[in-house]
């Protein structure tokens, strides 16, 4: 097997120059926030919109660029500026992010728009932060985001380390440990590759290299320019890299969930506080099945614990599993009648009666949309 290969920081100069001239020819050079709004690429130095790369920035954590695309389009078509997100309703926020998931990310880029706009005040400065510390202060902002908001935007030599960054430089050192456990190390790694005359470039880069040719599984070595200098490709097996940690179980629990109708045909609805990933969005109330206990039990007792209300838990609607990073659930769903008391939403923000036809007009969590559409369907077999 060949010998590891070693990468002292004198190297980093022909690396940034592989790695850039390989980015000219195969990078990705369409993302429509790294570009002016004709459509021409920023020369070195220049800047560009920094609310069209904070907003794409956050919309990619924890989402891949190709689900992303067409919710930043639509985002920047209903919100195009930090004064029209700041004067947004959280409702249709909300609801322009639903699908995306992680709804505290579009709570939390509300509320940056309006701490930015009172820390620019009446003088109408310039709200957006140059420095690392700026950008940090806003809620749900860390080191590998700012960075890339910061040299994207700015031209600005901040290093990044997202999850392809990770992988591409857990591999380049053939890296013992799991990158959780090595960040230190990789953030060093990160900051003395950085091509400080071109760091736009060189992140942007870096990224692509990840997403196209040093990918998780069956990554194109061939095409890679830092093949040579690779010491998982040199150790015989670069797919063995990132080491990973040993899979933990995930928990599971069934919730029972009542779709609870009146008289009038109308269905109940209630909004979650905003707190947690889900904050803000509205449900089907429901809870956790205690151990022992029938799923029709759990809808009834929920229904009473949380919205005062008493209901017949009638047939079985639809049973949804969802797996979540932490956990996963099973969602049994039963038709329920309304029988007495007024809903108080004693776990919520706020409860409503709506008819069945404009739950498409409120925020769910994506586990929701299988129970609206069954529902749509037992009341209305073979519409579309």
């Amino acid at each position: 097997m060949p010998s590891r290969p070693t990468w002292p920081a004198e190297l980093a100069p022909e690396l940034r120059q592989q790695l850039l001239s390989w980015w000219q020819e195969h990078g990705r050079h369409t993302i429509p926030w790294k570009l002016h709004p004709d459509g021409s690429p920023p020369a070195d130095g220049e800047e560009l919109d920094p609310y069209a790369i904070w907003c794409a920035e956050v919309m990619l954590q924890q989402t891949q660029l190709q689900v992303v695309l067409p919710y930043w389009q639509r985002w920047m078509g209903r919100f195009p500026c930090l004064e029209a997100l700041a004067a947004a309703e959280e409702h249709d926020v909300l609801l322009l992010w639903q699908g995306l998931g992680y709804y505290a990310r579009a709570r939390r880029l509300q509320q940056g728009a309006r701490l930015l706009l009172d820390a620019a005040g009446a003088a109408a400065a310039d709200p957006w932060p140059r420095t690392l510390e700026g950008w940090l202060a806003l809620s749900g902002i860390g080191r590998s985001t700012a960075g890339s908001i910061l040299s994207s935007a700015f031209d600005r030599p901040y290093p990044i380390l997202d999850g392809n960054v990770k992988r591409v430089l857990a591999r380049l050192i053939a890296s013992p440990r799991p990158p959780a456990r090595e960040l230190a190390g990789l953030w060093q790694l990160s900051e003395t590759l950085l091509d400080p005359q071109r760091p736009r470039a060189f992140n942007q880069a870096l990224m692509d290299l990840g997403a196209t040719v040093c990918t998780p599984r069956s990554p194109r070595c061939g095409a890679c320019p830092w093949q040579g200098h690779c010491a998982a490709y040199a150790a015989g097996d670069p797919a063995r890299f990132p080491v990973k940690d040993a899979p933990r179980d995930l928990p599971f629990q069934v919730i029972g969930v009542g779709v609870v109708r009146n008289a009038a045909g109308e269905v109940l609805i209630d909004q979650r506080l905003n707190e947690g990933l889900l904050g803000g969005l509205w449900e089907f109330p429901g809870g956790k099945q205690e151990p022992g206990e029938p799923i029709e039990a759990t809808i009834a007792r929920e229904l009473r614990e949380e919205l005062a209300i008493e209901a017949e838990v009638g047939e079985e609607l639809i049973v949804v599993d969802h797996a979540y990073s932490h956990k996963k659930l099973r969602f049994v769903v039963h038709l329920c009648t309304w029988l007495a008391g007024e809903p108080q939403p004693l776990a919520s923000q706020q409860v409503r009666w709506v008819r069945p036809e404009q739950l498409g007009e409120f925020p769910f969590p994506a586990a929701n949309a299988r129970i609206i559409a069954a529902l749509l369907e037992r009341l209305h077999p073979g519409m579309d």
